[in-house]
């Protein structure tokens, strides 16, 4: 059975090329390697520019990230690495720990693109990485863009809201 067709949204643009701080853990280093082509490839199709910055783990990103937003001058962030299933529950708690870290970041208004691989083997880490078929870096940097765009354009609403409408709301 063929896999379903996703629909992207299209890159934004930007007045000004945001800098992105690529935050990546090259524990499987071929897998990193190939996460960080995808997402640079798709920072550079914006005029973006990127600072790649190495962590030891997964559990290292969120907080690296939230040092980079304190400490640099960064427009948004890209989470990068893999995590492959083992034989404890490490496993469990490496994917829940960075992806709530990396929650937690966007809820207190960082733009982050979450591109940490979650995987049972390192054939499915393979693909997914692969800038030429699911490019799942890409797919993360992407998402960090659109964050950024939205924020710039709610910034520069001039206070006037936007989005959902009531039904006589003449706003």
């Amino acid at each position: 059975m063929a896999g379903a067709s996703h629909y992207i949204l299209d890159l934004p643009s930007f007045d000004e090329a945001p800098k992105i701080a690529i935050v990546v853990a090259p524990y499987y280093k071929d897998i990193a390697d190939n996460l960080i082509a995808g997402a640079k490839g798709v920072i550079e199709q914006v005029g973006g520019t990127y600072e790649v910055i190495e962590v030891p783990g997964a559990l290292e990103v969120p907080t690296a990230i939230g040092i980079a937003a304190r400490m640099g001058e960064f427009d948004g962030f890209v989470a990068l690495g893999c995590v492959i299933r083992g034989e404890t529950t490490h496993y469990d708690t490496v994917c829940n720990d960075s992806s709530r870290g990396i929650t937690l970041l966007g809820l207190q208004g960082l733009c982050i693109g979450n591109g940490i691989l979650t995987v049972e083997n390192h054939e499915q880490a393979a693909v997914r990485a692969d800038p030429a078929d699911q490019n799942k870096g890409g797919g993360a940097a992407a998402a960090a863009l659109h964050l950024i765009a939205l924020g710039e354009r709610l910034k520069n609403s001039g206070g006037k809201r936007m989005g959902f409408r009531v039904d006589g709301d003449a706003s």
